[in-house]
């Protein structure tokens, strides 16, 4: 069958019709069959464990304390909306939500008989308190051998960080990396106060985390699918993070050099920078010598690309040279706006091939801009729900794109212990007057 189109065109089209979002309903859930207990506790890397698999269609029962999740107050300036907070909002979706005092021993009691239905329980405790309780992976595996037990924190289940007790958080994933260290501006900058080690700004920490205990959760699955064996899955928020700084570590391991805080700065490869235009920022960056000299005609500078400071990879990618080089994008950069010098470098790398063409630019956007950025609305990236306890809101949707078994946004976050009555029916087959017992000795 013949089409006229431009083949670029029909792949859009088709990667469209295979993978939009708003489609999703229509398809099967890769993981509808899967039900998952998730008992983190002032945690969001464990809420964000139990979103992506929620997602993908897995039955998640959010298990708070009577009073509610103290991450449910974690918001800017303590802001809150219907009384939850802008963290949990975003990642209490598609969860159903009921509690539990598990300091009683009743509720460990029922929360056992739970374990025996489940799959997966993920737990955010500090190491061996379930245990403590009677209710780790060493006791749940006796009356439940599939049962797949995540535990996440900051220093891992065993070693002698987690041993001392001490809590972990989100900022001591970052800390305890490495992150931080080479993160900011340089120290020689004036003023000296900005070269400092700086954290990320969002909880990267809890979302690297929960991410990978998610994936390890997915291995876990696939092994018992072949044994029919379950297993634990311990999980360092810094041990992730640790994946994300590159080659920090290796360089430190094989020669002894540690990466200092270098800002914009690259000593791998430069110009691979942000730079300032007439209002906003972007990104310039050149992967060759050929691309360096592309960029240095787009900045009507093209003799640069024989100084002895930027003839080469290795003389460009020194400190002071990258200073230099950074002043000298910036003296031309400064005379437009940013759509204008994204639209020079496009224009001049078209006319280009191969290894000439490898310069790369795009604007710095902020949260404003990104939310109406029409490229993520086309792709399904954000989606407004209108939800009975909270209004209309607009949430980010899942990060994949699926042809066949695609996640999918189904409800917002619920108030607390909004499904006690459905769930403990389900499970448990505790009826009204049941609950409503259990709720006046603080069991639920």
């Amino acid at each position: 069958m013949s089409d006229d189109r431009d083949p670029k065109d029909s792949w859009y089209d088709w990667a469209r019709e295979q993978t939009d979002p708003r489609k999703a309903s229509r398809k099967p859930e890769a993981l509808d069959d899967l039900l998952v207990l998730d008992i983190s506790y002032g945690n969001v890397g464990g809420l964000v464990c139990s979103s992506m698999l929620a997602e993908l269609g897995a039955q998640v029962i959010r298990i708070e304390p009577p009073a509610g999740d103290v991450a449910r107050d974690y918001s800017p300036f303590g802001l809150a909306h219907q009384g939850t907070g802008f963290g949990y909002l975003a990642e209490g979706r598609n969860k159903y939500h009921i509690t539990l005092d598990l300091q009683k021993s009743a509720s460990r009691e029922i929360f056992a008989t739970l374990a025996k239905h489940a799959d997966v329980i993920i737990e955010t405790y500090q190491p061996g308190v379930m245990d403590s309780w009677g209710l780790g992976y060493r006791q749940l595996r006796e009356i439940n051998p599939r049962l797949i037990y995540a535990a996440l924190g900051t220093y891992g289940q065993f070693g002698p960080r987690a041993r001392s007790g001490r809590p972990g958080s989100e900022i001591s994933n970052q800390a305890y990396s490495g992150l931080v260290h080479i993160n900011g501006e340089p120290e020689h900058l004036e003023p000296t106060e900005y070269g400092v080690p700086t954290k990320v700004g969002s909880w990267y920490g809890w979302y690297a985390e929960g991410m990978f205990a998610a994936y390890g959760i997915l291995l876990a699955l696939n092994f018992r699918t072949d044994t029919g064996k379950g297993q634990m899955v311990d999980v360092s928020g810094a041990e992730c993070i640790m994946k994300f700084i590159d080659y920090n570590l290796s360089w430190f391991h094989m020669d002894g050099k540690v990466k200092n805080r270098l800002g914009n700065y690259d000593i791998a490869v430069f110009p691979y920078t942000f730079i300032r235009c007439q209002e906003g920022y972007t990104f310039l960056a050149a992967y060759n010598d050929e691309a360096f000299e592309t960029l240095m005609e787009i900045i009507e500078r093209p003799e640069m690309a024989q100084d002895p400071r930027f003839s080469s990879f290795q003389h460009r990618t020194t400190v002071e040279n990258e200073e230099a080089l950074q002043f000298l994008l910036e003296e031309w950069s400064l005379r437009y706006p940013v759509d204008e010098v994204i639209q020079r470098v496009q224009e001049a790398i078209s006319k280009k091939e191969g290894r000439a063409a490898a310069v790369v630019t795009g604007k710095v956007t902020q949260p404003a801009d990104v939310i109406q950025e029409q490229n993520w609305w086309d792709r399904g990236v954000f989606q407004k729900v209108n939800d009975p306890t909270y209004g209309e809101l607009t949430l980010q949707g899942p990060a994949w794109k699926m042809s066949q078994t695609p996640p999918r946004l189904k409800w917002l976050c619920r108030p607390i212990g909004a499904d006690n009555a459905f769930i403990y029916l389900k499970y448990l087959g505790l009826g009204s007057s049941q609950l409503a017992a259990l709720k006046q000795e603080g069991v639920i």
